[in-house]
């Protein structure tokens, strides 16, 4: 084995059950960081157990958990790893994903960690610019609404600091809000009602536009966000757009990867 095959890359998701959603996001992202290290081999993991499960029952698809994926790697014969995930924030899932690749500090000569999305400041200066440009066509008399998950975890905050880089960099139309955390929908009307938009685009800010997206964001239920903002006398478009599918979003992953410590 040459000394360049003995490196690869672990990427690692929290995953979907959505097919569709897999192809467009967690590949896609998988691919571009194919390209960016043709000389590396690159693996696959995920770290939700109920995807995992569903997928094994249902579809027949294997997909190994983070100690599976490195005791692979070990058997394959790589001796130094990259762990870049693919999470948005350093919260829960990526704490576990971290914990799992302990005890495997001893089993390679290198072990070096991506960061994930929003990390540091330049990267949510970064994603802004992203998201700036990506929904450039929407005008500023309309609003654009995105759908983050939110957490209970103390790195809830990146949605507020998006959001406040958003607006500082001159997207007074662009609010960032999350399911299950702060900024919530509530919040996120009274925000958009001060705004006086048109109209109300929806999309998530979200590795891959899977479940809450198609759900909790652009449901029929009363409660969806679709639901909320035309009740409250908006006309409501919804992308089931991930960032997955943002070529921007793409490359910070490839640069996290090149900068693992």
């Amino acid at each position: 084995m040459s000394i360049q095959s003995e490196r690869a890359i672990l990427a690692v998701s929290f995953g979907t059950s959505y097919k569709d959603a897999r192809e467009k996001n967690i590949d896609r992202i998988e691919e571009e960081i194919r390209r960016s290290f043709p000389e590396r081999r690159v693996y696959r993991a995920w770290t939700s157990g109920m995807i995992r499960k569903k997928l094994r029952e249902r579809d027949g698809i294997a997909i190994d958990d983070v100690g599976e994926a490195l005791w692979r790697m070990k058997e394959d014969g790589i001796r130094r790893v990259t762990v870049q995930p693919t999470h948005v924030m350093n919260g829960i899932e990526n704490e576990k994903m971290l914990k799992e690749i302990l005890p495997f500090r001893d089993e390679f000569e290198e072990i070096l960690v991506g960061a994930p999305l929003l990390a540091t400041e330049k990267d949510s200066r970064e994603a802004a610019e992203v998201l700036s440009r990506e929904w450039k066509e929407i005008p500023k008399e309309e609003a654009l609404v995105l759908m983050g998950h939110g957490t209970e975890h103390c790195a809830n905050h990146v949605y507020a600091a998006l959001d406040d880089m958003l607006k500082d960099m001159g997207s007074a139309n662009i609010f960032v809000g999350t399911a299950e955390a702060h900024p919530s929908v509530d919040t996120l009307l009274r925000r958009v009602e001060a705004y006086r938009p048109v109209a109300v685009h929806l999309a998530p800010f979200m590795i891959v536009a899977g479940d809450h997206a198609k759900n909790d964001m652009s449901g029929d239920g009363e409660d969806s966000w679709a639901s909320r903002f035309k009740s409250a006398g908006y006309p409501v478009v919804c992308h089931m757009k991930g960032l997955g599918e943002y070529p921007g979003i793409r490359k910070m992953f490839v640069r996290h990867a090149r900068e693992a410590k």
